[in-house]
């Protein structure tokens, strides 16, 4: 919220009506997702094609990637329109490696994208950056094991036989 005597100081450049003084507890940061993540969170909701680009490595210990990879499993398993592709670790560069990325075509045929970074998040809704990120992470998915060989790789992940 701004600073209540910056207010006060300021109330006569716009003509001392009030309006300032009215909007200032309007000016502070609320509590909740931001604006533009509750954006992408609608349209992710209603996506008739939603796509997710991550690239993890092993962290929470073994108990949390167990729980993963079972949760990973029940998801593709339990899904029929559910593809999932693991990445040969051994890649030298790919595009994963900018961060996470997410696309959605939504009913209208319209697609966004948002990219996440350590300090912020960003949605993307200009159809040239969209086509680049469909292009850039097409590539590495020609790269990868087919959906069935990448479940069966999740399994002998987990230790299932």
């Amino acid at each position: 919220m701004p600073d209540r005597g910056f207010v006060q100081s300021a109330e006569p450049v716009p003509g001392n009506t009030g309006a300032l003084r009215k909007a200032a507890p309007h000016l502070s940061r609320q509590a909740g997702l931001a604006s533009w993540f509750v954006q992408w969170a609608r349209l992710e909701a209603t996506a008739v094609s939603p796509y997710a680009y991550e690239c993890r490595r092993h962290t929470g210990g073994d108990e949390v990637t167990r729980e993963l990879l079972d949760r990973l499993i029940e998801l593709i398993e339990s899904n029929w329109n559910v593809e999932f592709q693991i990445m040969p670790p051994r890649r030298v560069t790919h595009a994963g490696l900018d961060g996470p990325m997410r696309l959605a075509e939504t009913p209208e045929h319209r697609w966004f994208a948002y990219s996440e970074g350590q300090q912020n998040g960003r949605l993307i809704s200009d159809p040239k950056e969209i086509s680049v990120l469909q292009q850039r992470y097409a590539e590495p998915r020609s790269h990868a094991p087919t959906s069935e060989d990448s479940l069966s790789l999740l399994k002998r992940m987990r230790g299932a036989p």
